[in-house]
């Protein structure tokens, strides 16, 4: 990651804390009503100390997988004996691997952020193999997801681009982003096959053509800060503004926004984000002590909301299971975990 990325990186955290500072220039969010949510959270510390354990994953085998940021590492966890095993990245260099996503095959593909390349892991043999960006701007892949055709789709959050990898030929595909700044970061697939991305740096969602990659941004309310997304069934698209305390929602058809006030306001910091195949949108709000996991039901729209045992330290990203469960990855306290609703 180079200084210039870094310091656009900082500059839209800052801009979190002004907000929050100067709260009196706008309007403070309605704290929405919110009720217990009945869930069990259980928590595993990562072998690794310091790991910053970062994105989370649902494995072939269903199996927890995770970057472990700072130490150079993919982490794996069997949720149901608790054994972890650790895969160390190339020794030379920290690779930073930030996010990460299984193919139908078992291997784990991830993004170096520091190291600007996409990485495969084969979990059978550890070996790595490493696709460089084609272009030093593009220093810092951030977020990975696959197609229905297998093709990988990513973010280069500094590098202002959105891009692709062919998996079967290696080729890499770089698409700069219209705004400048925008800070492309989390990525996801509709069931069209269209990626659609969120762009940090603005206030901007944006999908990309899968056939010629051009790029269509829609327009978000002022002040809003999209993290992450997530993709219901109907191709309703949500996400969370970091910025300003909000789960929102865009229809990519008609181009309408909905905001709904994060049950903790306008410093909640929502982040993670996944839905589960009951279509509940699950979240985290990283902005309080300790964090929470919040489930908002889009057909009510309610909240409910359950405080993480250890405290989350942030949770940066979420992943939702085939049997309704949710991967958390808690990467200041250093655990992964799995959050399991009540039957």
């Amino acid at each position: 990651m180079t200084k210039k990325t870094f310091t656009l990186i900082c500059f839209v955290c800052l801009g979190t804390l002004v907000a929050v500072a100067s709260s009196s220039h706008r309007s403070a969010n309605t704290l929405a009503e919110v009720s217990a949510l009945n869930v069990t959270i259980q928590e595993w510390a990562v072998p690794t100390k310091g790991a910053h354990p970062h994105d989370p994953a649902v494995g072939a085998d269903g199996a927890l997988w995770f970057t472990e940021q700072m130490v150079n590492k993919i982490g794996r966890l069997d949720p149901k004996t608790g054994e972890f095993k650790e895969y160390p990245l190339a020794t030379d260099k920290n690779s930073g691997p930030h996010g990460l996503v299984a193919d139908k095959d078992g291997n784990i593909w991830f993004t170096a952020n520091f190291g600007g390349y996409i990485g495969k892991l084969d979990p059978k043999t550890g070996k790595v193999t490493e696709y460089k960006m084609p272009v030093a701007k593009a220093d810092d892949p951030h977020t990975a997801v696959f197609d229905a055709r297998g093709i990988l789709w990513f973010t280069v959050q500094g590098g202002n681009m959105v891009g692709r990898l062919d998996p079967k030929t290696g080729k890499i595909e770089l698409k700069e982003v219209p705004t400048e700044s925008a800070l492309p970061y989390g990525i996801q697939i509709n069931s069209k096959g269209v990626p659609i991305f969120c762009e940090l740096g603005t206030n901007k969602m944006a999908s990309i053509d899968p056939q010629t990659m051009a790029i269509k941004e829609y327009p978000l309310p002022e002040g809003v800060r999209p993290r992450r997304l997530a993709i219901a069934a109907d191709d309703t698209v949500y996400f969370t503004d970091f910025k300003s305390g909000h789960l929102g929602r865009l229809n990519t058809s008609t181009g309408s926004v909905k905001l709904f006030d994060s049950p903790d306001g306008a410093e909640a910091n929502p982040y993670g984000i996944a839905i589960t195949p009951d279509g509940m949108v699950w979240y985290s709000e990283s902005g309080v002590h300790p964090n929470t996991i919040v489930q908002f039901n889009p057909k009510t729209q309610a909240f409910a909301s359950a405080k993480i045992p250890s405290g989350g330290g942030v949770v940066r990203n979420m992943a939702a299971t085939s049997d309704g469960r949710v991967y958390i990855a808690c990467s200041g306290v250093d655990k992964v975990g799995v959050v399991t609703p009540a039957k």
